[in-house]
């Protein structure tokens, strides 16, 4: 899950929609300065019933945890576990939406969903195209329900999404896609 610019608010929206007996995890990128502190994930598990950490390089990827990529660090994806890199920004930012969905594609396949929210830059499309190429599923927040539309219409105009869905539908969709 990616956002940017009115993450805050859609990421509530969001996880808060979520069941505490939400069965997989969730990877989630949110810009922010690179010297951010860590009260994010405190912030938002004020309004989230599933336990949030930030996660630490090499951190097991365990089912029903929401995990935020730490700030100034890629998250990436590794099988059965996280690692965190200091490379170069993609996209002008640190941790990249790219760098989430490319490594989550490569390891897991056509078992990950894509989100792309809210953001006023193009991070997240590169990465939601190879998510798709690699049989994942696509889901983008309808751009006139974003606090800034640029990242989804960006989505939207280089992939061809699964779903375009307003804000409060994107928790619903994803359960029922992760309960069997």
């Amino acid at each position: 899950m990616g956002t940017s610019l009115g993450g805050l608010s859609a990421l509530r929206t969001v996880l808060g929609s979520l069941p505490g007996h939400f069965p997989a995890p969730i990877a989630i990128v949110q810009h922010r300065h690179k010297e951010s502190d860590h009260t994010l994930p405190c912030f938002l598990q004020q309004f989230v019933s599933l336990p949030i950490r930030e996660v630490e390089d090499k951190d097991e990827i365990q089912p029903g945890w929401i995990y935020l990529a730490p700030a100034d660090y890629h998250l990436l994806v590794e099988a059965g576990h996280f690692s965190l890199s200091t490379d170069d920004p993609v996209s002008y930012a640190r941790p990249s939406i790219d760098v989430l969905f490319e490594s989550a594609a490569e390891v897991y396949g056509s078992q990950v969903v894509g989100v792309v929210m809210t953001g006023a830059n193009q991070d997240g499309s590169r990465g939601l195209s190879k998510l798709k190429a690699n049989g994942g599923v696509a889901i983008v927040q309808d751009p006139r329900t974003a606090d800034s539309p640029v990242m989804p219409e960006a989505a939207i105009a280089s992939v061809s999404v699964n779903w375009i869905l307003p804000l409060d539908q994107i928790a619903p969709c994803l359960i029922r896609l992760c309960n069997p």
